[in-house]
């Protein structure tokens, strides 16, 4: 059976990854009104990716013994900035993704729950890749310009 104190960390996880699904749906219709068709389709991917992890925390806490709840969803920003303004955002909202992850580690591991530590040393795993990702596109608009927009916004529509 899973611990109390583990059970209320992964259900304000829950609320998190829904709340960062809001954020990315909002930055995708943002991009899209601006004219950016390719980043609000990368967005708009991002924000199915972060409801699917809410599935699966949601998941695991019922496998586990424990009742997912999902808490009040805060208001999410509308308005974010140039296309990178907004993945700077997108790249330190992630880094907050990865302390908040690092902190559910380190509950499960107080409560002695390995099962759970290696279910979610998934999500720390995949951390890295988010980070490196979001700043990947950072490093790209900066070094393309005003001029190469367009061809970034062509590439992060080929998202899969």
């Amino acid at each position: 059976m899973i611990k109390e104190e583990l059970v209320k960390a992964l259900n304000e996880q829950i609320t998190a990854e829904l709340w960062s699904s809001n954020l990315y749906l909002a930055m995708s219709f943002y991009m899209a009104n601006k004219g950016f068709g390719g980043m609000a389709a990368w967005l708009k991917k991002q924000a199915a990716e972060e409801w699917e992890h809410a599935n699966m925390l949601a998941n695991w806490t019922i496998k586990r013994g424990g009742k997912p709840e999902v808490d009040k969803i805060d208001v999410v920003p509308n308005d974010f900035g140039t296309p990178l303004e907004v993945f700077k955002q997108v790249y330190e909202h992630e880094c907050r993704v990865s302390r908040l992850i690092d902190n559910l580690v380190d509950v499960a591991s107080a409560a002695k729950d390995k099962a759970s530590q290696d279910f979610l040393w998934g999500f720390v795993r995949e951390q890295v890749e988010e980070e490196e990702t979001a700043q990947g596109i950072v490093d790209m608009i900066e070094k393309a310009g005003e001029a190469g927009l367009y061809h970034i916004d062509e590439k992060l529509g080929q998202r899969k």
